[in-house]
């Protein structure tokens, strides 16, 4: 019995269309962003490293086949449209990577070399993508409840902009970074508190009645009210350095002075 190997965009499964790939996604490295200089008496240029990759482009070879040339033309359509409608980055994983996918966008391809009287054809699908591969263990929360809080006195106590320091009450947890790069999580915090990750320490204010997201990839802070609307919160947060938070490589503890925090990690791969 054969298998037919599949993508999913935007949640969508391709195998719906008729459209199965027929190897695994072909693509390049992604380039690192480095402006070079030319210093008038010096050898060689100096690199300046941006702190990013640039997209890269993800070929799926695929194929599609039918019983007829109308049902092919008709399968070639509907696909060529559906990925053609999404105007932003969609989520796109394949049956060869289960445990990863990419953020991208419809490029190009389609470009049909029928056989078989028109009913059957290999072509090629092409996105722009995000230099990363996400991991789905990304996605799991990183959870630290009230049940678990603790006193460690060997906390230095948090000092915000004003001055105010915040005691020395907290939940430690420690988790590991399974890749080699930085990750930008995404933060859920019920109510006012403090959060250290790593060397980054997080102050947040309010009233408690909504939690509160920090978004270190996108770079917001916001709530979501009762109509599912986001509102910005970014005055009720400051952050010690004044940076969105990072999760380093290998070992990180998070300290905080209050449960029910969640934060996703968002680990990803090249």
């Amino acid at each position: 019995m054969a298998i037919f190997r599949s993508f999913d965009f935007d949640g969508i499964n391709s195998l719906e269309y008729g459209v199965y790939i027929t190897g695994e996604a072909v693509y390049n490295a992604p380039e690192r962003a480095v402006e070079m200089i030319s210093i008038p008496g010096r050898n060689g240029d100096l690199a300046i490293d941006q702190g990013r990759f640039e997209n890269i482009e993800v070929t799926y070879p695929a194929g599609v086949f039918a019983s007829s040339q109308e049902e092919f033309a008709a399968k070639l359509r509907r696909i060529r449209n559906e990925l053609a409608s999404r105007f932003s980055y969609v989520r796109i994983t394949d049956s060869y990577h289960p445990d990863e996918y990419r953020l991208g966008l419809y490029k190009s391809g389609l470009e049909v070399d029928p056989v078989a009287y028109s009913t059957a054809g290999e072509f090629d699908i092409v996105f722009n993508c995000k230099p990363q591969r996400f991991l789905s263990s990304g996605e799991q929360p990183i959870e630290l409840y009230e049940k678990d809080i603790l006193v460690d006195h060997t906390q230095d106590p948090i000092v915000t902009d004003t001055g105010e320091e915040i005691g020395v009450t907290y939940m430690v947890e420690t988790f590991e970074n399974p890749t080699l790069f930085e990750s930008s999580p995404i933060i859920i915090v019920p109510g006012p508190g403090s959060l250290r990750i790593g060397n980054q320490n997080i102050t947040i204010g309010g009233d408690g009645t909504l939690p509160i997201y920090i978004d270190s990839d996108m770079q917001e802070i916001y709530q979501i009210n009762a109509s599912g609307a986001r509102v910005s919160a970014s005055d009720l947060v400051s952050f010690v350095p004044n940076a969105f938070p990072k999760i380093a490589p290998g070992t990180n503890d998070i300290a905080a002075s209050r449960g029910d925090i969640e934060i996703y990690p968002r680990w990803w791969i090249l």
